[in-house]
């Protein structure tokens, strides 16, 4: 069990740096090969994009290659992506993304119906283990790249691929996992339900209320944290604050989201109800953007602590219901998918829509009070996300 976590948790450190050290390195990039705006959004929106129009194929290859394998190749693929950007060609960088893309989109799906299949009783506190591991891997990546660049007197490529070194140590640490299972199936000791029932896909789901709950609330979370991500630091630059510090600053939210994604599962250990952390998760969200329209350049460290917390515990509380709103792992993989297929869309979408909002209106009241206002549906789907059902049509109900 212990190296069963660790390969969880190696996997989980893989889902977000090859993207996020992206970003403190675009004017590097744009300065060395004259790479145009256009070209640079799509160096940053293709790999998201292919988080939400990928999600639904990844249970149909889980089920064709099994999961262990193909998180395996996830990694394997991630490694590719990582060595093709090391090439001196925008081609090549650009397909090296989308393969990171696209291994991280596979990975995203299933990794929430592992969770619920090797940890059924402590679904909560794994999935807050596995959104800080999101959480705390994205922040080092925006905080440490251009440092580490700087100190080991390296170009950006290489910079980059440093991050793939993750993905070799997670291919190393899931070995075991994949030697278990072989065994297990040559010795005849896996159960023959299990697979029967991996085989078979789920019907329905996407007509299902519940699913469409969930869902929603993924897409929400999803939406809110990219498109704030994408423009925080131009705001706050905007304002007035150093490019250096604007980027500290978000860094900074990143870390304070891994201690609310952290207090989900300690705070549902304690008998708080889910449905009061959402309330609580949306509103701290919405009172950082507001606070950060009156002032972005007064109390920043307090509006970052809030947007931190509450987005951290959002993006948990997203998993969460992935995970109790399925009865199993096979339901898991399916409502993750469909959740995350219409949240990554409209991730990639909200970015260039407020972007938009922010070019029509010469400034940024607009976008952020939309951003705060998003708080309402946010907690609509969320509570309805709460109560204790399955988005199935096809197993009984239990107490979730």
């Amino acid at each position: 069990m212990v190296l069963l976590t660790i390969g969880l948790i190696l996997l989980s450190m893989n889902l977000r740096p090859a993207l996020v050290a992206v970003s403190p390195l675009l004017d590097t990039i744009h300065a060395d090969t004259g790479m145009s705006t256009t070209m640079e959004s799509l160096l940053t929106v293709l790999p998201i994009l292919c988080f939400g129009l990928l999600a639904p194929l990844a249970p149909r290859i889980a089920r064709r290659l099994g999961v262990d394998h193909t998180l395996m190749i996830t990694m394997l693929v991630l490694i590719a992506g990582t060595v093709l950007r090391l090439l001196d060609s925008t081609a090549a960088l650009l397909a090296g993304s989308v393969g990171i893309g696209v291994a991280i989109s596979v990975a995203n799906v299933l990794m929430p119906g592992v969770i619920k299949r090797e940890f059924p009783h402590r679904t909560a506190l794994m999935s807050g283990v596995y959104t800080m591991t999101l959480f705390g891997s994205a922040a080092l990546a925006a905080g440490l790249t251009v440092p580490i660049k700087n100190a080991a007197g390296i170009g950006w490529r290489p910079a980059l691929a440093l991050w793939g070194l993750l993905a070799v140590a997670a291919a190393i640490a899931w070995v075991p996992q994949l030697l278990r299972r072989n065994r297990a199936a040559t010795a005849g000791t896996a159960t023959t339900s299990a697979p029967r029932a991996a085989e078979q896909p789920v019907r329905g789901l996407w007509k299902h209320p519940v699913a469409w709950l969930v869902a929603c609330y993924f897409a929400a979370q999803a939406l809110i944290f990219y498109t704030s991500a994408a423009f925080l630091p131009t705001i706050l630059t905007d304002a007035g604050m150093s490019s250096g510090t604007a980027g500290w600053m978000l860094s900074f939210s990143s870390l304070l989201a891994v201690a609310g994604a952290f207090a989900v599962p300690q705070l549902t250990g304690r008998g708080v109800k889910h449905g009061v952390l959402v309330v609580l998760s949306a509103l701290l969200t919405a009172v950082a953007f507001v606070g950060i329209l009156a002032g972005p350049a007064t109390a920043t460290y307090l509006w970052m602590t809030l947007l931190g917390l509450g987005q951290g515990a959002g993006l948990s509380l997203s998993v969460v219901f992935i995970l109790l709103r399925a009865p199993d792992s096979r339901h898991t993989a399916q409502l993750s998918s469909m959740a995350q297929c219409s949240g990554y869309i409209l991730a990639a979408v909200g970015p260039f829509a407020v972007g938009a909002i922010h070019q029509g209106t010469g400034g940024w009241t607009i976008p952020l009070l939309i951003l705060a206002v998003l708080a309402a549906p946010t907690i609509a789907c969320g509570l309805g996300s709460a109560r204790e059902r399955h988005a199935s049509y096809d197993v009984a109900e239990v107490s979730g």
